[in-house]
């Protein structure tokens, strides 16, 4: 336990390019044990907020503390495990090489096999480096954050390059891994792995947070409510249905997201009595994340 309770605490930080501002007055505060899902689109500043988490980026104003020290203190005690989008793996040497030579880096490190196999590389133990895949290299890389054993582990992107199966095995070893209580931050793309895994979800846009909370309470955030149906009609006209704030078409079927469904679906049926397989649904996180960062993110200078 900290001092504070806290793992992270981020207050009042500001971080600037020459022009560009990427991060403008984040506070965040994750409890001990807590799964974190970072979510914003390309330029929100999500890596560069990781970036002073991990002591990598001294912010403009604001404090970083890390289980209530300065995170050069946390990662330097082995606290903290991190698993980032830049940085190449050493060549010319294998991946269990690779893997022992971090753990010696560490006072009280992880065994070298079991973080292996948590990240399911054993098999590729004696390849070398410079050989693997993407979605291998990548779990090399979740092997090297998993070797501190550490408290809090931060993760950017930790899924890209990997396929479906190999996606689905990274998140059940980190369901496990969490299961002791460990903290862990990540930022993704993939807004399903937000849903199912995250604790919590924190929406950034335009270096600002605009969303925090459950994935519920974030779904919930989206007024309306979708009417999917195949139709023979003309977008346009669709689009002046009362109710109807969009439309969207794929193939035959059209999707009205709707200000009042009910009033669209009325319309609907009586202007298309031919309209069938129609659906109606609720805001999913994706149109929760699109209302929340689409107004507006791409004004000013962000960076990523």
């Amino acid at each position: 336990m900290t001092q504070d309770g806290a793992a992270v605490r981020l207050t009042g930080l500001h971080k600037s390019f020459g022009k560009v501002q990427a991060v403008r007055g984040v506070d965040l505060t994750i409890a001990p044990g807590e799964v974190v899902a970072f979510l914003g689109p390309n330029g929100a500043g999500k890596s560069t907020t990781i970036d002073m988490l991990l002591g990598l980026t001294t912010p403009d104003a604001g404090a970083v503390s890390v289980f209530g020290v300065k995170p050069s203190v946390a990662v330097a005690q082995g606290r903290v495990g991190a698993m980032l989008q830049s940085g190449a793996l050493l060549p010319d040497v294998t991946v269990k090489e690779l893997v022992s030579t971090f753990a010696a880096l560490h006072r009280h490190p992880m065994p070298v096999a079991q973080a292996m196999q948590r990240a399911e590389i054993t098999e590729i133990a004696g390849q070398k480096t410079t050989k693997l895949s993407g979605g291998q290299s990548q779990r090399v890389r979740y092997a090297l954050a998993l070797v501190p054993d550490p408290d809090l582990l931060v993760l950017d992107e930790p899924t890209v390059a990997m396929d479906v199966e190999v996606r689905r095995a990274f998140w059940a070893s980190m369901r496990d891994f969490t299961g002791s209580g460990r903290t862990v931050l990540f930022a993704t793309h993939y807004l399903e792995e937000a849903d199912d895994f995250a604790d919590r979800v924190v929406v950034l846009a335009q270096g600002r947070i605009v969303a925090d909370g459950t994935g519920a309470q974030i779904k919930a955030t989206v007024t309306g409510r979708t009417i999917s149906a195949v139709v023979s009609a003309d977008p346009a006209a669709l689009g002046t249905l009362p109710g109807v704030s969009t439309v969207d078409q794929q193939g035959s079927r059209y999707l009205l997201r709707c200000n009042d469904s009910d009033a669209a679906l009325r319309a609907l049926i009586h202007h298309y009595p031919d309209v069938h397989d129609i659906e109606v649904s609720a805001g999913n996180l994706e149109d929760a994340f699109l209302q929340l960062t689409g107004a507006g993110h791409h004004e000013g200078q962000v960076a990523s």
